[in-house]
């Protein structure tokens, strides 16, 4: 394992626009306390265009940490791929990575591989947290404080605490994409059952607040039912875009770090 743990290092170090990671070790980051999940968890779902099995994505924490500028980190893999006859005319190979910091939870590095229908992105991203900078391939931009990608924003919003949320309240999160940075928000809706393979889950409701008009019909395009427990997985998306609809449902999980919230 340690082998594995070596390659990985010499694999972020030559994708990274960014080839040195001696950041300054003080307490000028946040400290996050996170309960949610942790080293070896797996997250399958199964995403349906309209009436159509479309496709599986995953979600894995790999099983060793990462240390990167000496700072403790989790390495998360989100992979999609389409699959039956959905493959046949709109192929999707994507790939995302984030090296997420254990203890303040923001992403160091970034990396995007997507193949979706012979579209094509390879994109490096390297943050600086003490700077409030991100540098990509193309342009460094500044960031506010705690900003996250695509996929860390996911693991940081299972951080955070619901228990005392109201219909209507938001939850402010700065997101990076494409050299740009847009808001993450999530708007609490509410708790609902939700029935998935793995069984009937109590689930939080949340709505992304996204950006309207790249893809998605309106800002408020996308519900995201999460279990109602200590690891918020994500148990049911559905989101309307420009050209229909996409819902994605949980089909199996392993490596949780709490007892999940199945009612029967």
């Amino acid at each position: 394992m340690k082998i594995k743990a070596f390659f990985l290092s010499i694999f972020l170090l030559a994708t990274s626009p960014t080839r040195s990671f001696d950041y300054p070790q003080n307490n000028s980051l946040r400290s996050i306390s996170n309960v949610a999940f942790k080293p070896g968890e797996s997250l399958t779902f199964r995403v349906h265009y309209g009436i159509l099995d479309a496709g599986e994505a995953k979600l894995e924490v790999q099983s060793e940490m990462t240390n990167l500028g000496g700072r403790e980190c989790y390495h998360v893999i989100g992979s999609g791929k389409s699959v039956g006859a959905f493959d046949w005319f709109f192929k999707v190979r994507d790939r995302y990575e984030s090296v997420v910091d254990k203890n303040a939870m923001v992403p160091w590095l970034f990396i995007r591989r997507v193949n979706e229908g012979g579209y094509i992105i390879n994109q490096n991203v390297s943050f600086n947290h003490f700077q409030d900078s991100a540098k990509s391939e193309k342009a460094t931009i500044s960031v506010p404080d705690n900003t996250q990608d695509l996929i860390s924003a996911f693991y940081y919003a299972r951080t955070l605490d619901f228990a005392n949320a109201k219909v209507g309240d938001i939850f402010e999160i700065n997101g990076y994409l494409d050299d740009k940075v847009f808001p993450l928000n999530l708007k609490f809706l509410g708790r609902e059952n939700i029935k998935s393979k793995k069984g009937t889950f109590r689930c939080i409701v949340l709505r992304p607040m996204l950006q309207q008009g790249r893809v998605f019909k309106d800002q408020e395009d996308m519900t995201v039912w999460v279990s109602d427990d200590g690891n918020k997985i994500p148990v049911r998306v559905q989101t309307n875009i420009l050209i229909g609809s996409i819902k994605m449902d949980l089909v199996d999980y392993s490596g949780l770090a709490n007892a999940p919230a199945i009612v029967k």
